[in-house]
């Protein structure tokens, strides 16, 4: 498999200052990524696109590869991701260098395990697939239970529950969030549709646990716990 794993970590953040390389357990919020990613089967070098030197020397560190620092235009809060992989993809052609995947994977969601990589890896080769990303189940904010708050202070609900308004939790139609832990895709069609979210996107389900995404110090705290209740240190080492 002709793949290219792309880690996007941008210097500046928002919640958390430094996120992408504050410790989590001992290590840089981004080299849980890296060290997962080295455990894959089918991962050869791992690209970590980044506008920061600082996360530049630390991804090197733990076995990434940084072969340019990603121009600041593409590492905006306006930035999408799509124009951060297609400009790592441009640098790669432009040196004649050529993929048939891309594989990103965001070091905000550090709890995906080897195991996920790889099967979604296999999923994808096994079933010809051209686009893969994970999902996490929507059990607590499901649409059923959300209500919104008239200008007369009265709940509404946000779905019309009018035909079983005690609608159990266990008789819910099932929904999923996209939980942003793996994305892969064929390059050409990411290249066609511009993003990882089209009419041939197949879901990779991923646990509710793993599915954490850390945008503040709650999460970050929640995700210490989950990393240290699942042994997850054994996993890197």
């Amino acid at each position: 498999m002709n793949l290219l794993t792309i880690i996007p970590a941008r210097g500046k953040s928002k919640g958390i200052k430094n996120k992408n390389i504050k410790k989590l357990c001992g290590y840089p919020l981004i080299a849980w990524t890296i060290l997962m990613a080295k455990k894959s089967k089918y991962i050869k070098q791992i690209i970590v696109s980044t506008d920061s030197n600082k996360i530049a020397n630390i991804s090197k560190k733990f076995g990434a590869t940084v072969p340019f620092i990603r121009p600041k235009r593409y590492a905006t809060d306006t930035s999408s991701s799509f124009s951060v992989l297609k400009h790592a993809i441009n640098f790669f052609s432009s040196k004649n260098i050529n993929f048939d995947y891309v594989l990103m994977l965001e070091p905000t969601s550090p709890l995906r395990e080897v195991k996920d990589i790889d099967m979604c890896i296999r999923k994808v080769l096994r079933n010809k697939i051209d686009t893969m990303v994970g999902v996490s189940k929507v059990i607590s904010h499901h649409p059923r239970f959300i209500y919104s708050i008239n200008k007369k202070n009265i709940l509404i609900p946000y779905v019309n529950n009018n035909d079983n308004p005690s609608i159990r939790r266990q008789d819910i139609e099932p929904l999923y969030y996209l939980d942003g832990s793996i994305y892969i895709s064929k390059i050409g069609t990411l290249m066609r549709k511009k993003s990882f979210y089209h009419n041939k996107t197949v879901p990779y389900k991923v646990d509710k646990w793993k599915s954490l995404e850390i945008d503040d110090i709650e999460d970050f705290n929640l995700a210490k716990y989950y990393i240290k209740s699942k042994r997850m240190l054994l996993q890197i080492k």
